[in-house]
């Protein structure tokens, strides 16, 4: 969906009431626990729990497929054979020490693992046995939310700064500002710098020193859209969601359901 799905449609789908209600229930019930992890890794609770909802539905879809299985099919695919190779590789090493149950690998296709889907590399990296019972258990709240936290701490989260605004822009921006892959964001410049192009609608309170860069996510992939509609500001936060997952709808709807937790938590 992150390919053919407008802006709009999947960001509120994947942000909508039953799933701040979701998400609220299962803070209400871990409530200790997940201030404990915000403050000792400075990632807020409502960063965490957006994430857990996107990703899995807060634990009600974690995928069925058997990860050995589906990164040694994926090994032997040409198309990014090195990649997956490493994957099956570091896992089936997990696996050997002891360190993750190969009992409990079913995830998704491409080989996620967990509550927050992590992929082997991620987990080698950055998961955490929080509980301290000698496996890291991505399927429990204590490891997953722990692991989540540690990662996005450690690719440098920045906790209470802004993520991205929505704006509309005047027809003199130049071209060369808009970014429409999530591969790399290019020409990034001060917000003050930005401004000039937005028809402010709205005062920002955003520090005018602060990083930005504009996207237009439908421009590539929506058929006929227009060129500057919609349209963002995105800042460095915003860059360490794409790092999780490669995708301008995936870090806009991380950041929107943030925001609507936020207002309710």
């Amino acid at each position: 969906p992150e390919f053919y799905e407008d802006t709009k449609t999947y960001v509120s789908k994947r942000t909508s009431n039953q799933k701040i209600k979701k998400g609220t229930d299962l803070y209400k019930k871990n409530k200790d626990f997940i201030m404990s992890i915000d403050k000792k890794f400075s990632v807020e609770k409502t960063l965490l729990l957006s994430l857990m909802g996107i990703e899995t539905n807060f634990g009600t879809y974690v995928g069925k497929m058997d990860i050995l299985s589906s990164l040694a099919t994926l090994s032997y695919d040409k198309r990014r054979s090195e990649f997956f190779t490493k994957e099956l590789i570091t896992i089936l090493q997990l696996v050997e020490k002891g360190i993750v149950d190969h009992n409990l690998l079913y995830g998704s296709w491409a080989g996620a693992f967990g509550y927050f889907q992590f992929m082997p590399s991620t987990i080698e990296r950055y998961a955490i046995d929080y509980d301290k019972n000698n496996k890291i258990e991505l399927k429990s709240t204590k490891d997953s939310f722990a692991s989540a936290a540690n990662y996005i701490n450690e690719i440098g989260w920045k906790k209470n700064q802004p993520c991205f605004i929505e704006v509309s822009l005047n027809e003199n921006v130049p071209k060369s500002l808009l970014n429409t892959s999530a591969k790399k964001l290019i020409n990034k410049k001060k917000f003050k710098d930005l401004k000039k192009y937005i028809i402010k609608t709205k005062n920002y309170n955003i520090n005018d020193d602060l990083i930005g860069a504009i996207i237009t996510p439908d421009k590539d992939i929506i058929p006929n859209s227009e060129n500057l509609k919609p349209a963002y500001i995105v800042f460095e936060n915003y860059e360490k969601i794409l790092q999780w997952n490669r995708s301008l709808r995936f870090g806009l709807a991380v950041c929107t359901l943030k925001n609507k937790f936020e207002n309710v938590l």
